[in-house]
């Protein structure tokens, strides 16, 4: 006989990754582009990838994931496309500011490595974001995901 008993306290980070996991593996969250349902589509406002996200960007990311849970309830064939920004400006100022802090600048390293690092820059707080946006149960078609510096 299984044991129903449940637990004295609960593991928020045990149950959510568990339900996470599941939905992505059976592609509960992916738009299918040979669907005859009602297409329902939000393009999420990129985040910069320039540190990790607020609260406002949980707020506005919770707002946009009940929208697209209730349109998949309600029968709509759902595309919520994730993605970053380069936020030029402000990515080069926060990647500057980082080489302040070991006493150098843009100018010493040449334009190449500090292009390189603006790059690293992205790689790094890029997937900080992402994943953030997972933890926070994002419903969001990650096959779809999209940067806006991607070709075409």
């Amino acid at each position: 006989m299984e044991n129903n008993v449940l637990a004295k306290t609960y593991n928020p980070k045990e149950v959510e990754e568990k339900w996470y996991q599941y939905w992505e593996e059976n592609d509960l969250f992916k738009a299918n582009t040979r669907s005859s349902k009602s297409p329902f589509s939000i393009v999420i406002p990129p985040p910069n990838v320039t540190g990790s996200l607020h609260m406002g960007h949980a707020l506005n990311n919770t707002l946009q994931d009940i929208l697209c849970r209730y349109k998949r309830m309600k029968g709509y064939n759902v595309l919520w496309q994730p993605g970053t920004d380069h936020a030029g400006i402000a990515t080069q100022n926060v990647v500057e500011k980082d080489l302040a802090s070991k006493k150098t600048d843009r100018h010493q390293i040449g334009r190449e490595r500090f292009v390189e690092l603006v790059w690293e820059w992205r790689e790094k707080y890029g997937g900080i974001i992402i994943n953030q946006l997972k933890r926070l149960g994002s419903s969001c078609d990650w096959s779809r995901e999209r940067f806006t510096m991607d070709e075409g």
